[in-house]
């Protein structure tokens, strides 16, 4: 009995040791597997989460692609990169602000006690200073105090100096383009920024910053070519800026488009500024690119548009004669002619241009609606304004900011017969001179309607160039006889108004307008006029249309015939001189 009691409790001790045995064994399988899984299969993994309080993401910056113009045949950098080096501290690791900071004052002046301040701040980076050269940079660095130090910044530099700058714009303090050229295509000529990692010590300095650490090589930004021609450019401006002092104006706007592709060959405003140091500037109204940004109401100039939409719906024929009362009443308003267009007569579809009558371009739109103002005399011509035309919409150039102008509803609002005669003449809507400019191209070059741009060219950092195609917006904007008898009139009208502009064996015609200002409470003021000069330059065939626009001259007289008109004149002069305008055959 004893004896086998006794072997069941060695039989019981054996079985226990088994079972424990079996679980010890099972708890080391598990942790075997659960450190093969730790070591090998998520090594990687956990590899970076042991050195995630050492190891800091860096970015590297993309270099911003470059800015060409044509000058002549060859293509000459008009906006290039260099670096200045901002100068900054790590106050953490500062141990002798007031020393430290006359250190820094007595190799790059400045303020010492703002210095010291910056240095005292509870931050781990603090700017001290900006746009230092490479020689104040050297100097710094060799001072070696601990927590102050300096890092490159890209900046955009000027070889043609202020030339073509609304056009171009300026990249801010943070690398974002800003106006011009450099705000439309910001993300084209920024690139990809790269990444890199680098080991650092417990304050977050880096130990470790090599090519072994880049994680993704940067993406340098494309370069860009643009259509201005510089030699043209400059010329422009001179021309432009000495029409203004003539005029006695403060400000105004002038550009040359090709007629038949839609490249802008020249556009400039004035006042400019230098975008080198853009940081000067206090009126920020001066980065504006007018020329697309602000619109206006055009005057006169509108009548080349009327005329032609006029044509082209057969409502009237070019050899057409009317008669004109002088003064038509529309809606309990009076639009009139000034009085030295003689007062009511006979007259041709050429004198409505020629003579610049209200009452004419008033005339036309009423034979679009069957010889009154209504609603089928509204709804064409605000087709041909906002369809074939294209105003009231931005034209898609490479600018930052461009306008869209303003075309009245024909179908909402009060006075609208009123308001659509004062529209064929340009007043009542508003259009910028880019959008002007793309308009009366499509009308004297045969109908058709090109995109206007900027860009001829982008090249990638490999080297891939992309050439830009003019793009057509629209081919039958007017029938070309529409555009041949337009081309006629407006000769007749230089020849007669702007004799100045007359070229033997060449083909030049324009159009002046003169615009009353509107006041921002309603109405028109008495005496604030805008001069404008719309206008082609060829031989067989116009090469360059040209618009100009001057802003409240006080010369006296009608702004559109004694301040832009001159202007037109020489830039078209200028063309024919410099820049191989073929002549009539």
């Amino acid at each position: 009995m004893y004896q086998r009691e006794s072997t069941a409790r060695v039989l019981n001790t054996v079985g226990r040791v088994r079972v424990w045995y079996a679980v010890l064994v099972l708890i080391m399988v598990v942790f075997g597997i659960r450190l093969f899984y730790l070591q090998v299969i998520k090594h990687d993994f956990y590899k970076k989460a042991a050195l995630s309080d050492q190891l800091k993401e860096y970015q590297i910056p993309a270099q911003r692609g470059i800015i060409l113009a044509h000058d002549g045949s060859d293509e000459v950098p008009i906006v290039l990169n260099e670096n200045s080096y901002t100068l900054f501290a790590d106050p953490t690791f500062i141990k002798d602000p007031p020393g430290d900071a006359k250190k820094v004052q007595a190799l790059i002046g400045g303020d010492a006690s703002n210095y010291e301040k910056q240095m005292k701040l509870d931050t781990h980076y603090a700017v001290l200073a900006k746009k230092l050269s490479e020689d104040q940079k050297n100097k710094l660095d060799a001072l070696n105090i601990k927590g102050l130090g300096t890092r490159a910044v890209p900046e955009r530099t000027y070889p043609q100096g202020d030339l073509a700058a609304q056009l171009l714009g300026f990249v801010n303090d943070d690398g974002v383009g800003k106006y011009g050229v450099e705000q439309a295509l910001n993300l084209t000529l920024a690139g990809k920024p790269g990444q890199l990692k680098a080991i650092t010590d417990a304050q977050g300095v880096p130990l470790v910053a090599n090519k072994d650490n880049i994680i993704t090589e940067p993406q340098n930004g494309k370069q860009v070519v643009l259509t201005i021609d510089l030699s043209m450019q400059r010329q422009l401006e001179d021309i432009l800026k000495g029409g203004l002092d003539h005029a006695i104006s403060k400000s105004g706007s002038a550009l040359i488009i090709d007629a038949n592709s839609g490249a802008v060959k020249a556009m400039a405003n004035y006042p400019t500024y230098n975008p080198a140091q853009f940081y000067n500037v206090s009126d920020s109204s001066v980065f504006n690119d007018a020329a697309v940004s602000s619109p206006l109401e055009v005057g006169s100039v509108m009548k080349t548009l009327t005329t032609p939409a006029a044509l082209d719906q057969h409502a009237i024929t070019p050899n057409q004669t009317f008669y004109d009362p002088g003064v038509w009443t529309i809606d309990g308003a009076k639009v009139t002619d000034i009085e030295e267009d003689g007062g009511p007569g006979t007259r041709s579809i050429t004198d409505i241009l020629t003579y610049s009558l209200n009452t004419g371009a008033t005339w036309m739109l009423m034979q679009m609606g069957g010889g009154q103002i209504n609603q089928k005399a509204r709804d064409a011509w605000h087709d041909y304004m906002v369809n074939h035309f294209q105003l009231g919409k931005p034209t898609g150039i490479e600018q930052g900011y461009e306008a869209s102008g303003y075309i009245p509803d024909p179908d909402n609002g009060t006075g609208l017969n009123i308001q659509y005669a004062n529209t064929a003449f340009g007043q009542g809507m508003t259009a910028t001179p880019i959008q002007m400019g793309a308009a009366v191209s499509s009308v004297v070059n045969g109908g058709t309607y090109y995109k206007p741009y900027l860009v001829d060219q982008t090249i990638d950092s490999q080297g891939k160039t992309h050439t830009t195609k003019p793009t057509v917006v629209r081919s039958d904007t007017v029938a070309s006889s529409v555009s041949d008898s337009l081309r006629t009139m407006m000769e007749a009208v230089v020849a007669r108004n702007n004799p100045h502009a007359l070229r033997a064996g060449y083909s030049v015609g324009g159009k002046t307008g003169t615009a009353q200002i509107a006041k921002p409470t309603g109405g028109y003021y008495d005496d604030l006029y805008n001069g404008t000069y719309v206008g082609f330059v060829g031989g067989d065939k116009p090469e360059y249309v040209i618009i100009v626009r001057v802003n409240e001259p006080k010369i006296p007289g009608y702004a559109g015939t004694q301040a832009a008109a001159p202007i037109f004149a020489s830039l078209s002069n200028m063309l024919i001189d410099n820049f191989n305008v073929l002549p009539k055959s």
